[in-house]
């Protein structure tokens, strides 16, 4: 069914603006502003900011977590989320923890998104791209 301002072109709906601008619909497109939160990006991107210096002193790019942590990648990655998860738990209960609520969300953030990345890049077949997984 059409909504108001669209028209069909081949059986792909159109819309077109009184400007004289046309788009397709996003019927079908991936809505990333839906999905995501702003804040919560830049949270994170300043937590994974103030985590590329190492406590040695050397400095890592922004990037280099996309290199993956070796043959353990997955253990490394899990373990590091409990650890995370434990201090987000504690800090729900009412409890201190070691960095506090954010820094926890935010590990767990990075080691989810670490996790999955080398996941999806392991699984040749695209998979993931089937929404009928979900």
């Amino acid at each position: 069914m059409k909504r108001p301002g669209e028209i069909t072109v081949v059986d792909v709906p159109i819309r077109k603006f009184a400007g004289g601008g046309m788009r397709d619909t996003d019927k079908g497109k991936l809505d990333f502003n839906g999905f995501l939160s702003p804040i919560v990006l830049e949270a994170f991107a300043q937590y994974m900011n103030i985590h590329m210096d190492m406590p040695d002193g050397s400095g890592r790019s922004s990037d280099n977590w996309k290199n993956g942590f070796g043959e353990k990648h997955y253990d490394i990655c899990m373990k590091s989320l409990h650890r995370h998860f434990q201090d987000a738990w504690m800090e729900h209960e009412g409890y201190e923890s070691r960095e506090g609520m954010m820094p926890a969300l935010m590990g767990m953030l990075f080691n989810i998104m670490a996790y999955a990345k080398q996941y999806l890049e392991d699984e040749s077949d695209e998979e993931y791209l089937d929404d009928t997984m979900y």
